[in-house]
């Protein structure tokens, strides 16, 4: 158990560690210019990471990481599509990482590995703590969908002052829900990353001052 565990553990780690590095290299490039930015590393590094953390969260039988991941995952796509990054890659990449979500799915419930009782009746996660679970992702997707609706009316990949606000306010119920859940990747990652969020929020009413 503690070898599996450990293994589980480092995966997801792992994942975080990416979602963390892009806020590092978009906070570093943003305090650098005075402004919040978007580069295309963030977008790279986040697709990245969500392939990383939906295996973590399949391998930890968590729904509410699963389900995040999968909805973000094409948002990431589409921000890489917006800064003209996507083209570049081969075709058979951009296939096989569009469909990655799919296929783990499949084989999940195909194979036995996952079912219907394993993700909404672990027995190691009670209902109403899988339900805050699962409200604490639904806000925390809803950044990257308030981002998407925000960069096609503009015609650009960006990080307006919304998505800072809804960060803060879904990681702080994901940290309160990686604290009951004792998931200590969880709470190392939304911990760090509402400090990065509330700078960003800084910066942003900062360089709008006179606009606010």
């Amino acid at each position: 158990m503690i070898e599996i565990f450990s293994y589980i553990t480092i995966v997801g780690l792992t994942g975080q560690g990416l979602f963390f590095s892009r806020f590092l290299f978009q906070l570093v490039l943003s305090e650098k210019s005075k402004k919040v930015i978007t580069p295309s590393i963030f977008w790279k590094l986040s697709l990245l990471a969500s392939i990383i953390f939906f295996i973590y969260g399949y391998l930890r039988e968590d729904f509410s990481i699963m389900l995040g991941q999968s909805i973000t995952y094409f948002i990431y796509i589409r921000n890489l599509q917006l800064q003209g990054e996507w083209k570049k890659l081969h075709k058979f990449f951009q296939i096989l990482i569009f469909i990655f979500p799919v296929l783990i799915g499949v084989y999940a419930f195909n194979n036995n590995v996952m079912d219907y009782n394993t993700f909404f009746r672990n027995e190691n996660i009670p209902g109403w703590l899988l339900t805050l679970g699962i409200v604490a992702q639904l806000v925390f997707i809803f950044r990257f969908i308030y981002q998407w609706i925000s960069s096609e009316k503009h015609k650009k990949s960006h990080l307006p002052l919304g998505f800072w606000i809804i960060s803060l306010l879904g990681s702080s119920l994901i940290l309160t829900y990686s604290i009951l859940r004792e998931d200590l990747v969880l709470f190392l990652a939304h911990s760090i990353g509402m400090l990065v969020y509330a700078r960003n929020i800084y910066l942003w009413r900062k360089e709008h001052k006179d606009e606010v």
